[in-house]
């Protein structure tokens, strides 16, 4: 009887031990997942900013679409009064009417801010852009486009959910009595 309960002991003691180790592993592999390389994943997000200046620049729209989520429940406020637009339906034929229009695109960043939350899930960004094209065979530029955005990690690829353009405008402020 004593070597069965000793032996009782000791699988007992042996599968608590087991289970307590599984425990640990699962906890470090927790704390491994919550270890975030935040340089790396803005350098990632930098890339994929800069891919989206290059797409539009050769007119890729492929590119552009691996980008963005294809999502219903995705934003993009350009710098027309009108234009906001919802849902990657919406979104996808403005793009691919604008890089019929435009010729000779030429896109510089010549700042950028990227910020991300705690468990790398969301990040936004702000960039300052130079654009410049050919419409109508006239080149234009515009020079200080606001560009701000937000991304979101999903099956650990970034993808643009909302973007935000807007051309700078000197504003002129009037006293009145």
């Amino acid at each position: 009887m004593k070597k069965f309960i000793c032996s009782i002991l000791v699988l007992t003691s042996f599968f608590l031990f087991v289970s307590c180790d599984n425990d640990k592993v699962a906890h470090n592999d927790k704390d491994q997942n919550l270890t975030i390389d935040v340089a790396q994943e803005k350098l990632e997000i930098s890339q994929i900013l800069d891919n989206l200046a290059t797409a539009y620049e050769g007119g890729n729209f492929d590119l552009i679409e691996n980008i963005w989520l294809p999502s219903k429940d995705i934003l993009a406020v350009g710098t027309d009064n009108n234009e906001k637009l919802e849902g990657w339906e919406e979104i996808s034929t403005i793009i691919k009417r604008q890089l019929g229009t435009f010729e000779e695109t030429f896109i510089s960043i010549t700042d950028q801010d990227i910020w991300i939350n705690d468990d790398a899930s969301v990040a936004w960004f702000f960039e300052e852009l130079n654009y410049n094209f050919v419409y109508k065979e006239k080149a234009m530029t515009f020079t200080g486009i606001r560009f701000t955005g937000v991304m979101l990690k999903q099956d650990s690829k970034w993808r643009l959910v909302q973007q935000h353009m807007s051309i700078p405008a000197a504003l002129e402020m009037v006293e009145t009595n």
